[in-house]
Protein backbone atom coordinates (compact mmCIF):
# COMPACT_ATOMS: atom_id res chain seq x y z
CA UNK A 1 0.00 0.00 0.00
CA UNK A 2 2.89 2.39 0.73
CA UNK A 3 4.19 1.88 -2.81
CA UNK A 4 0.78 2.67 -4.26
CA UNK A 5 0.32 5.84 -2.20
CA UNK A 6 3.83 6.98 -3.08
CA UNK A 7 3.18 6.51 -6.80
CA UNK A 8 -0.11 8.42 -6.67
CA UNK A 9 1.48 11.20 -4.62
CA UNK A 10 4.30 11.67 -7.11
CA UNK A 11 1.86 12.10 -9.99
CA UNK A 12 -0.40 14.63 -8.35
CA UNK A 13 2.49 16.63 -6.90
CA UNK A 14 3.67 17.29 -10.46
CA UNK A 15 0.44 19.00 -11.54
CA UNK A 16 0.84 22.57 -12.81
CA UNK A 17 -0.77 24.87 -15.37
CA UNK A 18 1.27 23.47 -18.27
CA UNK A 19 0.62 19.79 -17.54
CA UNK A 20 -2.17 17.40 -18.38
CA UNK A 21 -3.46 14.47 -16.38
CA UNK A 22 -5.45 11.65 -17.97
CA UNK A 23 -7.34 9.24 -15.72
CA UNK A 24 -9.13 6.04 -16.71
CA UNK A 25 -11.14 3.81 -14.39
CA UNK A 26 -12.55 0.37 -15.14
CA UNK A 27 -14.34 -1.99 -12.78
CA UNK A 28 -15.86 -5.38 -13.63
CA UNK A 29 -17.66 -7.22 -10.83
CA UNK A 30 -19.58 -10.48 -10.68
CA UNK A 31 -21.76 -12.13 -8.07
CA UNK A 32 -21.93 -15.86 -8.82
CA UNK A 33 -24.98 -17.96 -7.98
CA UNK A 34 -26.06 -21.58 -8.35
CA UNK A 35 -29.20 -22.26 -10.31
CA UNK A 36 -30.99 -25.44 -11.39
CA UNK A 37 -28.67 -26.08 -14.34
CA UNK A 38 -25.34 -24.43 -13.51
CA UNK A 39 -23.41 -24.99 -10.29
CA UNK A 40 -20.26 -23.09 -9.34
CA UNK A 41 -17.20 -25.25 -8.78
CA UNK A 42 -17.24 -26.16 -5.04
CA UNK A 43 -13.61 -25.09 -4.53
CA UNK A 44 -14.26 -21.70 -6.11
CA UNK A 45 -17.57 -21.33 -4.28
CA UNK A 46 -15.81 -21.68 -0.93
CA UNK A 47 -13.57 -18.70 -1.71
CA UNK A 48 -15.94 -15.89 -2.68
CA UNK A 49 -19.22 -15.50 -4.50
CA UNK A 50 -18.42 -11.85 -5.14
CA UNK A 51 -15.33 -11.11 -7.25
CA UNK A 52 -14.03 -7.99 -8.93
CA UNK A 53 -11.29 -6.77 -11.28
CA UNK A 54 -10.54 -3.05 -11.06
CA UNK A 55 -8.06 -0.83 -12.91
CA UNK A 56 -7.11 2.80 -12.27
CA UNK A 57 -4.79 4.24 -14.93
CA UNK A 58 -3.23 7.68 -14.41
CA UNK A 59 -1.02 9.39 -17.01
CA UNK A 60 0.70 12.75 -16.60
CA UNK A 61 2.04 14.72 -19.61
CA UNK A 62 4.42 17.65 -19.37
CA UNK A 63 6.09 18.93 -22.53
CA UNK A 64 8.08 15.97 -23.94
CA UNK A 65 7.68 13.92 -20.79
CA UNK A 66 5.01 11.42 -19.73
CA UNK A 67 4.65 9.52 -16.49
CA UNK A 68 2.08 6.88 -15.76
CA UNK A 69 0.94 4.08 -13.53
CA UNK A 70 -1.82 1.49 -13.52
CA UNK A 71 -3.15 0.45 -10.14
CA UNK A 72 -4.96 -2.89 -10.07
CA UNK A 73 -7.27 -4.57 -7.59
CA UNK A 74 -8.45 -8.18 -7.62
CA UNK A 75 -10.24 -8.24 -4.29
CA UNK A 76 -11.57 -10.25 -2.66
CA UNK A 77 -10.53 -12.54 -5.57
CA UNK A 78 -10.17 -12.15 -9.34
CA UNK A 79 -13.17 -13.08 -11.47
CA UNK A 80 -13.41 -16.71 -12.50
CA UNK A 81 -10.85 -17.99 -15.05
CA UNK A 82 -8.39 -15.17 -14.39
CA UNK A 83 -4.88 -15.89 -13.18
CA UNK A 84 -5.04 -16.65 -9.41
CA UNK A 85 -1.65 -14.91 -9.08
CA UNK A 86 -3.56 -11.63 -9.52
CA UNK A 87 -4.30 -10.79 -5.91
CA UNK A 88 -5.36 -7.93 -3.67
CA UNK A 89 -4.33 -4.36 -4.58
CA UNK A 90 -1.00 -3.24 -5.98
CA UNK A 91 0.84 -1.40 -8.74
CA UNK A 92 0.29 -3.13 -12.06
CA UNK A 93 2.55 -1.00 -14.25
CA UNK A 94 4.56 2.21 -13.88
CA UNK A 95 6.64 4.12 -16.41
CA UNK A 96 8.42 7.35 -17.36
CA UNK A 97 8.70 8.33 -21.03
CA UNK A 98 10.59 10.98 -23.01
CA UNK A 99 9.27 11.54 -26.54
CA UNK A 100 10.80 14.24 -28.77
CA UNK A 101 9.36 13.98 -32.30
CA UNK A 102 11.68 16.66 -33.67
CA UNK A 103 14.75 14.73 -32.60
CA UNK A 104 13.18 11.38 -33.46
CA UNK A 105 13.81 10.02 -29.97
CA UNK A 106 11.35 8.04 -27.84
CA UNK A 107 12.60 6.42 -24.60
CA UNK A 108 10.54 4.60 -21.96
CA UNK A 109 11.82 3.41 -18.58
CA UNK A 110 9.62 1.12 -16.53
CA UNK A 111 6.81 -1.03 -17.91
CA UNK A 112 6.30 -0.84 -21.66
CA UNK A 113 4.34 -2.53 -24.46
CA UNK A 114 5.78 -3.05 -27.93
CA UNK A 115 6.08 -5.54 -30.77
CA UNK A 116 8.49 -6.40 -33.58
CA UNK A 117 6.89 -6.88 -37.00
CA UNK A 118 3.63 -8.83 -36.79
CA UNK A 119 4.46 -10.01 -33.26
CA UNK A 120 5.43 -13.58 -34.17
CA UNK A 121 8.86 -12.94 -32.63
CA UNK A 122 8.00 -10.50 -29.84
CA UNK A 123 4.94 -8.73 -28.53
CA UNK A 124 4.20 -7.35 -25.07
CA UNK A 125 0.55 -6.37 -24.70
CA UNK A 126 -2.43 -6.05 -22.39
CA UNK A 127 -5.94 -7.40 -22.90
CA UNK A 128 -8.11 -7.15 -19.80
CA UNK A 129 -10.90 -9.28 -21.26
CA UNK A 130 -8.47 -12.18 -21.69
CA UNK A 131 -6.67 -11.43 -18.43
CA UNK A 132 -3.37 -10.83 -20.22
CA UNK A 133 -0.78 -8.27 -19.17
CA UNK A 134 2.64 -9.27 -20.49
CA UNK A 135 4.35 -5.89 -20.08
CA UNK A 136 8.15 -5.78 -19.89
CA UNK A 137 9.82 -3.78 -17.10
CA UNK A 138 13.06 -2.22 -18.24
CA UNK A 139 14.17 0.19 -20.97
CA UNK A 140 12.71 0.68 -24.45
CA UNK A 141 14.36 3.21 -26.79
CA UNK A 142 13.34 4.18 -30.34
CA UNK A 143 15.16 6.43 -32.77
CA UNK A 144 13.87 7.67 -36.14
CA UNK A 145 16.48 8.08 -38.86
CA UNK A 146 15.02 10.93 -40.91
CA UNK A 147 11.84 9.64 -42.57
CA UNK A 148 13.23 6.34 -43.85
CA UNK A 149 14.41 4.36 -40.84
CA UNK A 150 13.54 3.42 -37.29
CA UNK A 151 15.65 1.60 -34.69
CA UNK A 152 14.33 0.06 -31.48
CA UNK A 153 16.36 -1.46 -28.66
CA UNK A 154 14.87 -2.86 -25.51
CA UNK A 155 15.66 -4.96 -22.46
CA UNK A 156 14.01 -5.98 -19.24
CA UNK A 157 12.03 -8.56 -17.29
CA UNK A 158 8.47 -9.59 -18.08
CA UNK A 159 5.63 -9.06 -15.67
CA UNK A 160 4.01 -12.34 -14.59
CA UNK A 161 1.88 -11.33 -11.60
CA UNK A 162 1.03 -8.36 -9.43
CA UNK A 163 3.30 -5.56 -8.32
CA UNK A 164 6.89 -6.22 -9.25
CA UNK A 165 6.67 -9.97 -9.81
CA UNK A 166 8.85 -10.81 -12.80
CA UNK A 167 9.81 -13.88 -14.79
CA UNK A 168 13.14 -15.52 -14.01
CA UNK A 169 14.72 -14.33 -17.23
CA UNK A 170 16.08 -11.26 -18.95
CA UNK A 171 14.77 -10.29 -22.38
CA UNK A 172 16.71 -8.05 -24.74
CA UNK A 173 16.24 -7.27 -28.39
CA UNK A 174 16.45 -4.86 -31.29
CA UNK A 175 14.40 -4.04 -34.36
CA UNK A 176 15.30 -2.14 -37.53
CA UNK A 177 12.79 -0.87 -40.11
CA UNK A 178 13.90 0.74 -43.37
CA UNK A 179 11.56 2.44 -45.85
CA UNK A 180 13.28 2.11 -49.22
CA UNK A 181 10.74 4.27 -51.04
CA UNK A 182 11.35 7.18 -48.65
CA UNK A 183 15.12 6.67 -48.83
CA UNK A 184 15.13 6.74 -52.65
CA UNK A 185 12.30 9.22 -53.09
CA UNK A 186 9.89 6.89 -54.91
CA UNK A 187 6.36 8.21 -55.39
CA UNK A 188 4.43 5.22 -56.77
CA UNK A 189 6.04 2.24 -55.04
CA UNK A 190 6.12 1.42 -51.34
CA UNK A 191 8.94 -0.89 -50.29
CA UNK A 192 10.21 -1.56 -46.77
CA UNK A 193 12.41 -4.08 -45.00
CA UNK A 194 12.77 -5.03 -41.36
CA UNK A 195 14.92 -7.22 -39.15
CA UNK A 196 14.51 -8.16 -35.48
CA UNK A 197 16.47 -9.94 -32.78
CA UNK A 198 15.27 -11.26 -29.42
CA UNK A 199 17.47 -12.87 -26.78
CA UNK A 200 16.40 -14.58 -23.59
CA UNK A 201 18.69 -15.35 -20.64
CA UNK A 202 17.05 -17.60 -18.08
CA UNK A 203 17.85 -17.52 -14.39
CA UNK A 204 16.48 -21.00 -13.67
CA UNK A 205 16.83 -21.97 -10.00
CA UNK A 206 15.41 -25.46 -10.59
CA UNK A 207 18.16 -27.92 -9.60
CA UNK A 208 16.90 -30.41 -12.20
CA UNK A 209 17.72 -27.89 -14.92
CA UNK A 210 21.04 -26.54 -13.61
CA UNK A 211 23.09 -28.16 -16.40
CA UNK A 212 20.85 -26.94 -19.24
CA UNK A 213 21.76 -24.10 -21.57
CA UNK A 214 19.76 -21.08 -20.39
CA UNK A 215 20.43 -18.71 -23.29
CA UNK A 216 18.78 -18.65 -26.69
CA UNK A 217 18.62 -16.25 -29.64
CA UNK A 218 15.73 -15.67 -32.02
CA UNK A 219 15.47 -13.48 -35.11
CA UNK A 220 13.05 -12.38 -37.82
CA UNK A 221 13.16 -10.65 -41.20
CA UNK A 222 10.29 -9.08 -43.11
CA UNK A 223 9.50 -7.15 -46.29
CA UNK A 224 6.46 -5.24 -47.57
CA UNK A 225 5.69 -3.99 -51.07
CA UNK A 226 2.73 -2.01 -52.47
CA UNK A 227 1.89 -0.61 -55.89
CA UNK A 228 -1.46 0.97 -56.61
CA UNK A 229 -4.08 -1.31 -55.07
CA UNK A 230 -1.76 -4.32 -54.79
CA UNK A 231 0.21 -5.18 -51.65
CA UNK A 232 2.42 -8.07 -50.55
CA UNK A 233 4.15 -8.70 -47.24
CA UNK A 234 6.22 -11.58 -45.92
CA UNK A 235 7.84 -12.37 -42.58
CA UNK A 236 10.13 -15.20 -41.49
CA UNK A 237 10.87 -16.02 -37.84
CA UNK A 238 13.53 -18.43 -36.58
CA UNK A 239 13.85 -19.51 -32.94
CA UNK A 240 16.96 -21.18 -31.54
CA UNK A 241 16.71 -24.80 -30.53
CA UNK A 242 15.37 -25.03 -27.00
CA UNK A 243 14.38 -27.79 -24.64
CA UNK A 244 10.94 -29.25 -25.25
CA UNK A 245 8.23 -28.86 -22.60
CA UNK A 246 6.09 -31.93 -21.93
CA UNK A 247 3.23 -31.76 -19.41
CA UNK A 248 4.77 -28.61 -17.92
CA UNK A 249 8.23 -30.15 -17.42
CA UNK A 250 11.47 -29.80 -19.37
CA UNK A 251 12.66 -32.77 -21.46
CA UNK A 252 16.43 -32.37 -21.00
CA UNK A 253 17.26 -34.90 -23.72
CA UNK A 254 15.17 -33.18 -26.40
CA UNK A 255 15.69 -29.85 -28.16
CA UNK A 256 13.64 -28.46 -31.04
CA UNK A 257 13.93 -25.44 -33.29
CA UNK A 258 11.03 -23.11 -33.99
CA UNK A 259 10.15 -21.17 -37.11
CA UNK A 260 7.29 -19.32 -38.72
CA UNK A 261 6.56 -17.97 -42.19
CA UNK A 262 3.74 -15.50 -42.86
CA UNK A 263 2.51 -14.03 -46.15
CA UNK A 264 -0.11 -11.26 -46.43
CA UNK A 265 -1.25 -10.19 -49.88
CA UNK A 266 -4.22 -8.57 -51.53
CA UNK A 267 -5.70 -6.10 -53.95
CA UNK A 268 -8.24 -3.33 -53.46
CA UNK A 269 -10.08 -0.79 -55.55
CA UNK A 270 -13.27 1.19 -55.13
CA UNK A 271 -16.05 -1.18 -54.14
CA UNK A 272 -13.92 -4.34 -54.13
CA UNK A 273 -11.06 -5.95 -52.22
CA UNK A 274 -9.49 -9.35 -51.69
CA UNK A 275 -7.06 -10.32 -48.96
CA UNK A 276 -5.13 -13.60 -48.58
CA UNK A 277 -3.11 -14.71 -45.53
CA UNK A 278 -0.88 -17.80 -45.55
CA UNK A 279 1.11 -19.07 -42.59
CA UNK A 280 3.29 -21.98 -41.56
CA UNK A 281 4.40 -22.19 -37.92
CA UNK A 282 6.42 -24.86 -36.15
CA UNK A 283 7.09 -24.85 -32.39
CA UNK A 284 6.77 -21.05 -32.51
CA UNK A 285 5.24 -20.36 -29.09
CA UNK A 286 7.81 -18.70 -26.87
CA UNK A 287 7.76 -17.70 -23.21
CA UNK A 288 9.92 -15.89 -20.70
CA UNK A 289 10.18 -19.17 -18.76
CA UNK A 290 10.00 -22.56 -20.44
CA UNK A 291 7.35 -23.94 -18.09
CA UNK A 292 4.97 -21.12 -19.06
CA UNK A 293 4.54 -22.54 -22.57
CA UNK A 294 0.96 -23.69 -23.05
CA UNK A 295 -0.33 -22.37 -19.71
CA UNK A 296 -4.03 -21.62 -19.59
CA UNK A 297 -3.64 -17.99 -18.47
CA UNK A 298 -1.19 -16.96 -21.24
CA UNK A 299 1.26 -15.92 -18.52
CA UNK A 300 4.78 -15.22 -19.74
CA UNK A 301 3.97 -15.43 -23.45
CA UNK A 302 6.44 -13.20 -25.32
CA UNK A 303 5.08 -13.49 -28.86
CA UNK A 304 1.70 -13.13 -30.56
CA UNK A 305 0.30 -16.11 -32.47
CA UNK A 306 -3.37 -15.41 -33.26
CA UNK A 307 -5.65 -17.69 -35.22
CA UNK A 308 -5.87 -16.48 -38.82
CA UNK A 309 -9.60 -16.91 -39.34
CA UNK A 310 -12.46 -14.45 -39.56
CA UNK A 311 -13.37 -12.99 -36.17
CA UNK A 312 -17.08 -13.77 -36.02
CA UNK A 313 -19.67 -11.50 -34.42
CA UNK A 314 -22.42 -13.93 -33.47
CA UNK A 315 -22.45 -16.23 -30.43
CA UNK A 316 -23.19 -19.54 -32.16
CA UNK A 317 -20.41 -18.91 -34.68
CA UNK A 318 -17.96 -18.82 -31.78
CA UNK A 319 -18.74 -22.22 -30.26
CA UNK A 320 -16.30 -24.11 -32.50
CA UNK A 321 -13.69 -21.40 -32.84
CA UNK A 322 -10.17 -22.22 -34.00
CA UNK A 323 -7.07 -21.31 -32.02
CA UNK A 324 -3.55 -21.35 -33.48
CA UNK A 325 -1.54 -24.54 -32.95
CA UNK A 326 1.90 -23.05 -32.43
CA UNK A 327 3.28 -25.26 -29.68
CA UNK A 328 4.82 -28.73 -29.84
CA UNK A 329 3.03 -31.90 -28.73
CA UNK A 330 5.80 -34.47 -28.38
CA UNK A 331 3.54 -37.41 -27.53
CA UNK A 332 1.09 -36.59 -30.31
CA UNK A 333 3.93 -35.94 -32.79
CA UNK A 334 2.50 -32.52 -33.61
CA UNK A 335 4.69 -29.46 -34.00
CA UNK A 336 2.61 -26.69 -35.56
CA UNK A 337 0.17 -25.79 -38.32
CA UNK A 338 -0.03 -24.78 -41.96
CA UNK A 339 -2.87 -23.11 -43.82
CA UNK A 340 -4.44 -19.79 -44.61
CA UNK A 341 -7.54 -17.70 -45.10
CA UNK A 342 -9.03 -15.40 -47.72
CA UNK A 343 -11.48 -12.54 -47.48
CA UNK A 344 -13.37 -11.11 -50.47
CA UNK A 345 -15.44 -7.92 -50.30
CA UNK A 346 -17.66 -6.48 -53.03
CA UNK A 347 -20.09 -3.57 -53.02
CA UNK A 348 -22.91 -3.78 -55.53
CA UNK A 349 -23.42 -0.23 -56.83
CA UNK A 350 -26.46 1.79 -55.92
CA UNK A 351 -29.07 1.60 -58.63
CA UNK A 352 -27.97 -1.83 -59.90
CA UNK A 353 -30.22 -4.90 -59.80
CA UNK A 354 -28.56 -6.33 -56.67
CA UNK A 355 -27.50 -2.99 -55.21
CA UNK A 356 -30.92 -1.41 -55.14
CA UNK A 357 -31.46 2.15 -54.01
CA UNK A 358 -28.98 2.02 -51.11
CA UNK A 359 -26.42 -0.54 -52.27
CA UNK A 360 -25.56 -4.06 -51.07
CA UNK A 361 -22.31 -5.38 -49.58
CA UNK A 362 -21.10 -8.97 -50.04
CA UNK A 363 -18.33 -10.60 -47.96
CA UNK A 364 -17.04 -14.11 -48.67
CA UNK A 365 -14.50 -15.62 -46.28
CA UNK A 366 -12.86 -19.01 -45.91
CA UNK A 367 -9.97 -20.67 -44.09
CA UNK A 368 -8.25 -24.05 -43.93
CA UNK A 369 -5.77 -25.23 -41.28
CA UNK A 370 -3.93 -28.51 -40.89
CA UNK A 371 -1.09 -29.90 -38.87
CA UNK A 372 2.40 -30.23 -40.27
CA UNK A 373 3.32 -33.62 -41.70
CA UNK A 374 5.73 -34.69 -38.98
CA UNK A 375 7.95 -37.72 -38.36
CA UNK A 376 9.99 -38.77 -35.33
CA UNK A 377 13.78 -38.89 -35.63
CA UNK A 378 14.73 -41.23 -32.78
CA UNK A 379 18.49 -40.79 -33.25
CA UNK A 380 18.35 -37.01 -32.81
CA UNK A 381 15.28 -37.07 -30.56
CA UNK A 382 13.60 -34.54 -32.86
CA UNK A 383 10.35 -34.11 -34.69
CA UNK A 384 11.08 -33.50 -38.36
CA UNK A 385 8.35 -31.68 -40.31
CA UNK A 386 8.01 -31.38 -44.05
CA UNK A 387 8.06 -27.76 -45.18
CA UNK A 388 4.90 -27.62 -47.32
CA UNK A 389 3.23 -31.00 -46.68
CA UNK A 390 -0.20 -30.87 -45.04
CA UNK A 391 -0.91 -33.33 -42.26
CA UNK A 392 -4.08 -33.93 -40.27
CA UNK A 393 -6.90 -31.46 -40.98
CA UNK A 394 -7.63 -29.26 -37.97
CA UNK A 395 -10.21 -26.73 -39.08
CA UNK A 396 -12.08 -25.39 -42.09
CA UNK A 397 -14.72 -22.74 -42.54
CA UNK A 398 -16.52 -20.98 -45.36
CA UNK A 399 -18.86 -18.05 -44.83
CA UNK A 400 -21.04 -15.75 -46.93
CA UNK A 401 -22.27 -12.46 -45.48
CA UNK A 402 -24.69 -9.99 -47.10
CA UNK A 403 -25.25 -6.52 -45.68
CA UNK A 404 -28.27 -4.69 -47.06
CA UNK A 405 -29.61 -1.23 -46.33
CA UNK A 406 -33.31 -1.04 -47.15
CA UNK A 407 -33.88 2.61 -46.26
CA UNK A 408 -32.29 5.42 -44.28
CA UNK A 409 -33.59 3.84 -41.07
CA UNK A 410 -33.62 0.10 -41.80
CA UNK A 411 -30.71 -2.29 -42.47
CA UNK A 412 -30.09 -6.04 -42.28
CA UNK A 413 -27.25 -8.58 -42.17
CA UNK A 414 -27.56 -12.19 -43.35
CA UNK A 415 -24.81 -14.79 -42.92
CA UNK A 416 -24.24 -18.48 -43.61
CA UNK A 417 -21.24 -20.31 -42.14
CA UNK A 418 -20.04 -23.87 -42.74
CA UNK A 419 -17.43 -25.24 -40.29
CA UNK A 420 -15.36 -28.36 -39.71
CA UNK A 421 -13.74 -28.69 -36.27
CA UNK A 422 -11.34 -31.48 -35.29
CA UNK A 423 -12.05 -31.86 -31.58
CA UNK A 424 -9.62 -34.76 -31.19
CA UNK A 425 -6.63 -32.69 -32.29
CA UNK A 426 -7.74 -29.35 -30.85
CA UNK A 427 -9.32 -30.37 -27.53
CA UNK A 428 -8.36 -34.02 -26.98
CA UNK A 429 -11.93 -35.31 -27.46
CA UNK A 430 -12.72 -38.34 -29.62
CA UNK A 431 -14.82 -36.77 -32.33
CA UNK A 432 -14.91 -34.08 -34.95
CA UNK A 433 -17.78 -31.76 -35.74
CA UNK A 434 -19.40 -30.49 -38.91
CA UNK A 435 -21.57 -27.45 -38.25
CA UNK A 436 -23.71 -25.12 -40.36
CA UNK A 437 -24.90 -21.80 -38.92
CA UNK A 438 -27.49 -19.42 -40.30
CA UNK A 439 -27.68 -15.91 -38.82
CA UNK A 440 -29.90 -12.93 -39.53
CA UNK A 441 -29.92 -9.47 -37.97
CA UNK A 442 -32.01 -6.39 -38.61
CA UNK A 443 -31.85 -2.89 -37.11
CA UNK A 444 -34.55 -0.23 -37.35
CA UNK A 445 -34.07 3.39 -36.25
CA UNK A 446 -37.03 5.62 -35.51
CA UNK A 447 -37.87 8.95 -33.88
CA UNK A 448 -34.33 10.20 -34.56
CA UNK A 449 -32.56 8.61 -31.59
CA UNK A 450 -34.31 5.29 -30.90
CA UNK A 451 -33.48 1.93 -32.44
CA UNK A 452 -34.36 -1.71 -32.10
CA UNK A 453 -32.13 -4.60 -33.16
CA UNK A 454 -33.29 -8.19 -33.60
CA UNK A 455 -30.89 -11.09 -34.15
CA UNK A 456 -31.68 -14.78 -34.78
CA UNK A 457 -29.29 -17.74 -35.20
CA UNK A 458 -29.45 -21.49 -35.69
CA UNK A 459 -26.71 -24.14 -35.71
CA UNK A 460 -26.97 -27.63 -37.14
CA UNK A 461 -24.11 -29.80 -35.74
CA UNK A 462 -23.69 -33.54 -36.31
CA UNK A 463 -21.76 -34.37 -33.12
CA UNK A 464 -20.73 -33.08 -29.69
CA UNK A 465 -23.59 -30.96 -28.29
CA UNK A 466 -25.39 -30.91 -31.64
CA UNK A 467 -28.05 -28.29 -32.47
CA UNK A 468 -28.37 -24.80 -31.00
CA UNK A 469 -30.71 -21.86 -31.46
CA UNK A 470 -30.05 -18.30 -30.30
CA UNK A 471 -31.38 -14.78 -30.47
CA UNK A 472 -31.00 -11.21 -29.21
CA UNK A 473 -33.41 -8.32 -28.84
CA UNK A 474 -31.87 -4.91 -28.10
CA UNK A 475 -33.63 -1.58 -27.67
CA UNK A 476 -31.77 1.75 -27.54
CA UNK A 477 -34.13 4.28 -25.96
CA UNK A 478 -31.78 7.17 -26.76
CA UNK A 479 -28.06 7.89 -26.99
CA UNK A 480 -27.72 7.10 -23.26
CA UNK A 481 -29.95 4.14 -22.38
CA UNK A 482 -30.10 0.65 -23.89
CA UNK A 483 -31.58 -2.67 -22.77
CA UNK A 484 -31.13 -6.17 -24.16
CA UNK A 485 -32.14 -9.78 -23.70
CA UNK A 486 -30.54 -12.78 -25.40
CA UNK A 487 -30.53 -16.55 -25.21
CA UNK A 488 -28.60 -19.55 -26.53
CA UNK A 489 -30.45 -22.87 -26.23
CA UNK A 490 -28.71 -26.21 -26.75
CA UNK A 491 -31.95 -28.03 -27.62
CA UNK A 492 -30.21 -30.78 -29.63
CA UNK A 493 -28.01 -32.16 -26.84
CA UNK A 494 -28.37 -35.94 -26.51
CA UNK A 495 -28.18 -35.55 -22.74
CA UNK A 496 -31.52 -34.00 -21.81
CA UNK A 497 -30.07 -32.67 -18.55
CA UNK A 498 -27.65 -30.53 -20.57
CA UNK A 499 -30.29 -28.92 -22.77
CA UNK A 500 -29.61 -25.54 -21.20
CA UNK A 501 -30.82 -22.02 -21.94
CA UNK A 502 -27.85 -19.65 -21.62
CA UNK A 503 -29.92 -16.51 -21.14
CA UNK A 504 -28.84 -12.96 -20.31
CA UNK A 505 -30.66 -9.69 -19.77
CA UNK A 506 -29.16 -6.31 -19.07
CA UNK A 507 -29.20 -2.55 -19.25
CA UNK A 508 -26.50 0.05 -19.95
CA UNK A 509 -26.15 3.80 -19.53
CA UNK A 510 -23.61 5.85 -21.49
CA UNK A 511 -22.82 9.52 -20.95
CA UNK A 512 -19.75 10.99 -22.60
CA UNK A 513 -16.79 8.77 -21.69
CA UNK A 514 -18.67 7.02 -18.88
CA UNK A 515 -20.50 3.73 -19.33
CA UNK A 516 -22.30 1.72 -16.66
CA UNK A 517 -23.79 -1.68 -17.45
CA UNK A 518 -25.37 -4.53 -15.54
CA UNK A 519 -26.68 -7.91 -16.61
CA UNK A 520 -27.90 -11.16 -15.12
CA UNK A 521 -27.71 -14.59 -16.67
CA UNK A 522 -25.62 -17.60 -17.59
CA UNK A 523 -22.20 -17.90 -19.23
CA UNK A 524 -21.57 -20.78 -21.64
CA UNK A 525 -18.33 -22.64 -20.98
CA UNK A 526 -15.75 -22.94 -23.73
CA UNK A 527 -13.28 -20.76 -25.58
CA UNK A 528 -13.32 -16.99 -25.14
CA UNK A 529 -11.39 -15.35 -28.01
CA UNK A 530 -10.26 -11.78 -28.56
CA UNK A 531 -8.32 -10.89 -31.69
CA UNK A 532 -7.70 -14.54 -32.51
CA UNK A 533 -6.18 -15.33 -29.08
CA UNK A 534 -8.27 -17.64 -26.89
CA UNK A 535 -8.59 -18.92 -23.34
CA UNK A 536 -11.02 -21.35 -21.75
CA UNK A 537 -13.81 -20.14 -19.47
CA UNK A 538 -16.05 -22.25 -17.26
CA UNK A 539 -19.82 -22.20 -17.05
CA UNK A 540 -21.17 -19.72 -14.54
CA UNK A 541 -24.31 -17.84 -13.59
CA UNK A 542 -24.89 -14.59 -11.77
CA UNK A 543 -24.95 -10.82 -11.80
CA UNK A 544 -22.36 -8.76 -13.70
CA UNK A 545 -21.69 -5.03 -13.28
CA UNK A 546 -19.25 -3.01 -15.39
CA UNK A 547 -18.13 0.61 -15.01
CA UNK A 548 -15.71 2.48 -17.28
CA UNK A 549 -14.90 6.18 -17.30
CA UNK A 550 -12.08 8.52 -18.26
CA UNK A 551 -11.30 12.21 -17.84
Amino acid sequence: MKKVLLAVGVFFSLVNAHAQIRVGLENNSQWYVDDKKIKLDPIEAEKDRFRANSYLKVDYDYKNWSFGTQLESYAPNPMLNYNPEFKNFDIGTIYARYNNAEKGLDVTAGHFYDQFGSGLLFRAWEDRQLGVNNAVFGLNAKYNIDSWGKVTVMGGKQRIGMGFDFAKSMLFGADLSVSIDDLLGWDNHLLSFGASYLGRKLDDDNEDNENLNDFNSNFAIRADYALGGFYLGAEYVRNDKDYVIQSGFVKPDTKQKGEGFLINSGYFQKGMSIDVNLRRIENIQNASQREFIGNEYLTGVINYVPALTKQYDYSLQNIYVYQAQGSIDWLGKRAGEIGGQFDFYYEFPKGSVLGGEFGTNLVVNGSYWAGLKTEMNFDKQELESKWLDFGEKYYRDFGIEVRKKWSNSWSSIFMYLDQYYNMKALEGKFEDVNARILSAETTYQFLDNKSVRLEAQHMWADRDKKNWVGGTLEFAYNANWAVFVNDMYNYGNDDKEKRIHYYNAGVSYTKGTTRVSTSYGRQRGGLLCVGGVCRYVTEAAGLTVGITTSF
